[in-house]
C-alpha cells in the first residue's frame, strides 16, 4: 500500500510528481448503467450510468433473497460516464452490478458496483475476464485495466478487460463525509508536539465527519477488503465466468491475495505486484517503511551530490542529507512559507516520501528540496514547476474527498491488509519520538497518526484475512522498494506456497508495466507476466530480472 497522509492522497501525489497525470479519465499508477434483475420472476430495475457524484443508491430489502440470486442478475451495457473519455473511445461499455451491502444478510440492503468492459479482441482464443486494482486502499479502477493494456500487449486481446470501482468509491454507491471546515494554516511558530496535536485534532474531526454524515454509520462497517473480494467474485458470477484473472499492485496485490484465500477454486491467472507481510497490521507496515525510505533518501542524496552544479544541495551525500534535515528542523519551528502557503514539517515529510519511491523521480525530488530549502531561508522568489504543481494539488477541493477513500478501508478492515491501528494517540507520539534517532526524515511521519482510525467509532464486522494457500499465482517485487519492503514480499511468498516470485534490484514501487508511468520498464518481468496471462504458464522457479539498463548475467 502506498504510504501517504492517506493512501489515496499519496496516490494522487505520486501520479502528479511523476508527470503521469491523465486528462482522459484513465487512471494509471501513481495507483475509476444498466438493468438488473434479481432472481427468477423479479422485476427489472433500470439505472443510468453512475458518475460518483450522485446520491447513494440502494435496493429494498427482500428477506428471501440469497447470494445466488444476485449471480443471476442481467446487465445492460451502455456508454460509460462522459468523464471516462478514453474508455468510451476504446469501445468500453459500463454497467452496474447490484451486490449485498452485507453478504451475511443478502436479503437486506443492496448497493451498486460500477463496472466497465472492453471485449476480447481475439474471441477464438479468449481466456476469460481480467480484473485489476491500482492500489490505495481507496483507489478507483473503472478504467485501470484499460490503462494496463499497453503493458499487456497481445495478452490483452484474449480477455474481456473488466474495470471496477470498489464499493463506496467513484461510481460504486459513493460514500462521502461531511465537508471539512476551511483549513486553518499552521501557526507561524510551532513545535513537533504542536504539529502532532494538530494531526490528532484533524484525525478526530475526520472520523466525526465521516460517522455523522448521511447514513454512513450503517454503511462504513461494510467497507472492507473481504467485501471487495466478495464483490469481485459476484462480478465474476454475473458475467458467467468460472474463474477470475486479476492484476493488482500495492494494496491491490493484497486484495488479490485475499481473493485467493476466500475463493481458491475460482482464481484464474492471478498476478500480485508489491504485496505486504500478511502477519503485520497496516500500522506496522507503515512503520516498517521508515528505514528503507531513509536508505532510499541516501541513494537520492548520492545522486543529488553528483548533480550539485544543477541543484546546489551539496557536493557530498552527507551535505545533501544535512540540507534535508536542516529544512525539516527549521520547519518544526517555523513552517516554510511558499506562495502564501505555510507548509509544516509533517506535510514536508509526506511530500518527500512520494518521489523517493522511484529512481526516475530523483530530479523531481531534487527540484522540490532546492525550492523548499530556499523558501525556508526566505530566498525563494517563485516556486518551480514541481513545487507549483504540488501546491495546486494541496489546494484542490477534491483532495479531501480522495483522502476519505483511503480512510474508509484503512479503518474499516478488521486486520491485514488495511486494518489494525492503535486506539491510543499516545502510542503514535511515543513511536514518533523513538524513531527520530535512526529515521530523522521519515520516522516521525510513518509512525504518526496518518489515519483517523483511533477515533473511527465503527467496529469492523469481521477480522482480517489469514493467508495460507497453494493457489498457483505470480508475484513481483523490487528489492529496494521503500514503500512496502522486500522482506514483506518474502513473507507473503512463504504463505502462498503455489506462487512464483519475480524480483529485480531496483528502487521502485510496482514492477510490472512501469512504462505506463513513464518509467524504464523491466522487460524480463513484463515478459513473464504476459506469458502467464497469455497461456497460463508459471515459471518453473523464482526469477531475478536484471534492472533497466543492466545486462542480465
Amino acid at each position: 500500500m502506498r504510504v501517504a497522509l492517506t493512501a489515496t492522497a499519496g496516490l494522487a501525489l505520486a501520479v502528479l510528481l511523476s508527470g503521469a497525470v491523465s486528462t482522459g479519465g484513465v487512471s494509471v499508477r501513481a495507483a475509476p448503467a444498466g438493468a438488473v434483475a434479481l432472481g427468477p420472476g423479479s422485476t427489472t430495475m433500470r439505472s443510468t450510468a453512475s458518475t460518483g457524484t450522485g446520491p447513494t443508491r440502494t435496493g429494498p430489502a427482500e428477506p428471501t433473497r440469497t447470494v445466488a440470486d444476485f449471480a443471476r442478475q442481467r446487465l445492460v451495457w451502455e456508454g460509460c460516464p462522459a468523464e471516462q473519455r478514453e474508455l468510451n473511445e476504446a469501445g468500453g461499455r459500463c454497467a452496474e452490478v447490484t451486490v449485498p451491502l452485507d453478504y451475511a444478510e443478502p436479503g437486506g440492503r443492496t448497493i451498486r458496483i460500477a463496472v466497465s468492459r472492453i471485449k476480447a479482441r481475439s474471441p477464438e482464443g479468449r481466456s476469460g475476464i481480467l480484473l485489476s486494482n491500482p492500489g490505495g486502499p481507496g483507489g478507483t479502477g473503472l478504467a485501470y485495466t484499460l490503462a494496463l493494456r499497453p503493458a499487456l500487449g497481445d495478452a490483452a486481446d484474449r480477455y474481456d478487460l473488466i474495470g471496477f470501482d470498489p464499493r463506496f468509491l467513484g461510481g460504486s454507491t459513493p460514500l462521502s463525509c461531511a465537508p471539512a471546515a476551511r483549513p486553518t494554516p499552521p501557526p507561524e511558530v510551532t513545535s513537533p508536539r504542536q504539529d502532532f496535536e494538530r494531526s490528532v485534532r484533524s484525525a478526530r474531526d475526520t472520523a466525526r465527519r465521516c460517522q455523522v454524515h448521511g447514513d454512513n454509520a450503517e454503511l462504513l462497517p461494510h467497507a472492507s477488503t473481504r467485501n471487495v473480494a466478495r464483490d469481485m467474485d459476484l462480478i465474476r458470477a454475473v458475467l458467467g465466468e468460472r474463474r477470475l484473472s486479476f492484476y493488482g499492485v500495492s494494496y491491490g496485490a493484497d486484495l488479490g491475495a485475499v481473493y485467493t484465500q476466500m475463493f481458491p477454486r475460482r482464481t484464474g491467472r492471478m498476478v500480485i505486484d508489491s504485496g505486504t507481510d500478511p502477519a503485520a497490521t497496516q500500522y506496522e507496515l507503515f512503520q516498517r517503511s521508515g528505514a528503507p525510505a531513509e536508505s532510499g533518501l541516501d541513494e537520492w542524496a548520492a545522486w543529488a551530490a553528483r548533480h550539485h552544479g544543477t541543484y546546489r544541495l551539496g557536493r557530498t551525500p552527507g551535505q545533501v542529507r544535512a540540507a534535508v534535515e536542516g529544512l525539516l528542523d527549521r520547519a518544526e519551528r517555523r513552517p516554510v512559507v511558499v506562495a502564501g502557503q505555510r507548509l509544516d514539517a509533517p506535510l514536508l515529510r509526506m511530500l518527500l516520501k512520494q518521489p523517493v519511491q522511484h529512481e526516475e523521480n530523483d530530479p523531481v525530488l531534487a527540484a522540490l528540496v532546492r525550492d523548499l530549502v530556499a523558501a525556508s531561508h526566505g530566498e525563494l522568489t517563485a516556486p518551480g514547476p514541481e513545487l507549483a504543481s504540488v501546491l495546486r494539488l494541496l489546494a484542490s477541493p477534491e483532495l479531501d474527498g480522495a483522502m476519505t477513500g483511503g480512510a474508509i478501508y484503512m479503518c474499516g478492515d478488521g486486520g491485514w491488509p488495511a486494518g489494525g491501528w492503535p486506539g491510543d494517540p499516545g502510542t503514535y507520539w511515543r513511536n514518533t519520538v523513538h524513531s527520530r534517532a535512526t529515521q530523522p526524515v521519515f520516522g516521525p511521519y510513518v509512525n504518526g497518526m496518518i489515519a483517523p482510525c483511533a477515533f473511527w467509532g465503527a467496529e469492523p464486522r469481521e477480522p482480517g484475512t489469514a493467508v495460507a494457500n497453494d493457489v498457483p499465482l505470480l508475484m513481483l517485487h523490487a528489492r529496494r522498494d521503500n514503500n512496502v519492503p522486500y522482506e514483506g514480499a518474502l513473507a507473503l511468498h512463504r504463505r502462498l506456497t503455489g506462487s512464483r516470485l519475480v524480483t529485480t534490484d531496483l528502487r521502485t514501487h510496482g514492477v510490472y508495466g512501469r512504462a505506463t508511468d513513464g518509467h524504464r520498464p523491466v522487460p524480463c518481468a513484463d515478459r513473464t507476466v504476459n506469458t502467464y496471462f497469455r497461456d497460463g504458464t508459471l515459471p518453473p522457479t523464482n526469477i531475478t530480472c536484471a534492472p533497466p539498463n543492466r545486462t542480465a548475467p
